[in-house]
């Protein structure tokens, strides 16, 4: 669900039901490398709901499209980090069978 400021779509706070502080410190901080990005943070408005609210300030782009785009990088990222832990893996194991 996203929040949006009431004329600037610049500025939204999105709500993400199911998530903790894994995934919104890792967008936060992807996001917070965006130079379209003057602010990013985020709360958990309580430790018993699986809630978390993103807060999302731009420099003119549209929030909802840089948000986007943040969780594509970060996707990417993870692609790349399990993709390289695999390669890793095998090379292991394939001086551990030698």
């Amino acid at each position: 669900m996203e929040l949006r400021s009431n004329s600037d779509d610049s500025k939204s706070t999105f709500c993400l039901v199911d998530e903790d502080h894994t995934f919104a410190n890792s967008i936060r901080y992807t996001l917070n490398q965006d130079p379209r990005v003057t602010y990013c943070g985020y709360s958990i408005p309580h430790p018993s709901f699986n809630r978390v609210n993103i807060r999302l300030k731009t420099t003119g782009d549209l929030a909802k499209e840089v948000f986007k785009d943040g969780c594509l990088k970060l996707k990417l990222m993870c692609c790349h980090v399990r993709s390289t832990f695999d390669d890793a893996l095998s090379e292991f194991k394939e001086t551990k069978t030698n």
